[in-house]
């Protein structure tokens, strides 16, 4: 398709991000008969592609590896006719008039569309150290929740001082040995009933005002121990570990629409109620761009679901879009109703 022919279409339907909520999203829709595009990024899939072993997806009882359980998603949305870009949204230029027309720009090319599925996801923060990236997947990890079970009666390591930090630490003492939390600072972030809950469990130590400097591998060539240094006399000690946690915070990915969309002190997207409607007409978030809280897969894929389900209705209620396919009501999923008409 040339330029040309590009800005004369009018997509119905154009998903920013990929991940669970973005690939869920493209299901629905195209499930729909509304053939959406998905801008996925060069590194598509989401966090999950960073991911190995998946034990606590539904359907998946012996697992699955993260990029083989995002390779999956997106087959089956690609057999309902979704079409991928696999290069990076550089721009977005959001209408804030009801039927008006979007456009989302990778590089020269402009894809105009009647609605946007933001679904960029969010990233760890990390440490930016030695060992952090090369031992990714093979003992450190950003999710507890995901990962706890594979460091069952080993010692493992939290890194990070506030809520996220001591709930990842308590989930994670129901399978390892020991949990050392490692903090650069002698006060924590955490809230009181939090820090209180985790002082109480036996096998959680502390290790404080120590950072991390270095994650160091073994004969193995997984994760084998930490280097830490004390922050006010500079003592170093290496702590023998099998798994090491990062909790220091997540960084939503809403650069491209931070100026016209409403973000939280956070950078999240801010969506109106329970629904995954931005205060633009027509745009819509979900996923781990919108959610402060849960940050699973599962989560964000049901956040796919209502986004794509969001933008149908849209599609179906307001008057100004001319669409050009038939959307007879409940054509999306097992959904038996359906919010009323303005």
């Amino acid at each position: 398709m040339t330029s040309s022919d590009r800005q004369n279409q009018i997509e119905n339907v154009v998903i920013v991000g990929s991940g669970p909520a973005g690939y869920t999203a493209a299901l629905y829709t195209s499930r729909a008969n509304l053939a959406p595009l998905v801008i996925e990024g060069f590194l598509w899939g989401g966090l999950l592609q960073q991911t190995t072993d998946v034990e606590n997806y539904p359907g998946f009882p012996e697992g699955i590896t993260g990029p083989e359980l995002m390779q999956k998603f997106r087959d089956q949305a690609e057999r309902f006719g979704t079409r991928f870009v696999t290069d990076q949204a550089t721009k977005l230029e959001l209408s804030d008039q009801p039927g008006g027309i979007h456009s989302v720009w990778v590089g020269d090319d402009e894809y105009r569309t009647r609605t946007v599925i933001l679904a960029m996801g969010a990233e760890h923060k990390k440490l930016g150290i030695v060992g952090e990236d090369e031992l990714g997947g093979r003992g450190v990890s950003y999710c507890a929740t995901c990962d706890a079970a594979f460091f069952r009666d080993k010692p493992a390591m939290i890194v990070g001082g506030g809520d996220s930090a001591m709930e990842e630490a308590i989930f994670l003492s129901k399978f390892a040995s020991k949990v050392i939390v490692v903090h650069r600072r002698d006060e924590f972030r955490a809230s009181k009933i939090m820090l209180e809950r985790a002082r109480a469990i036996e096998n959680i130590e502390w290790m404080t005002p120590y950072g991390v400097e270095e994650f160091v591998a073994g004969e193995n060539g997984a994760l084998h121990h930490a280097r830490l240094e004390h922050r006010e006399t500079g003592e170093r000690r290496d702590v023998e570990i099998s798994g090491a946690f990062i909790a220091i915070g997540h960084e939503p990915q809403s650069e491209l629409v931070a100026e016209q969309v409403q973000l939280d002190d956070e950078g999240y997207v801010i969506t109106e109620g329970r629904s995954t409607r931005t205060a633009r007409p027509g745009v819509f978030a979900s996923g781990d761009l919108v959610d402060h809280t849960y940050r699973q897969a599962v989560t964000a894929a049901g956040s796919g679901t209502q986004a794509a389900l969001d933008a149908e209705w849209y599609l179906r209620d307001t008057p100004e879009v001319q669409t050009p396919v038939d959307l007879p009501e409940g054509d999306l999923a097992e959904a038996q109703w359906a919010p009323p008409r303005s």
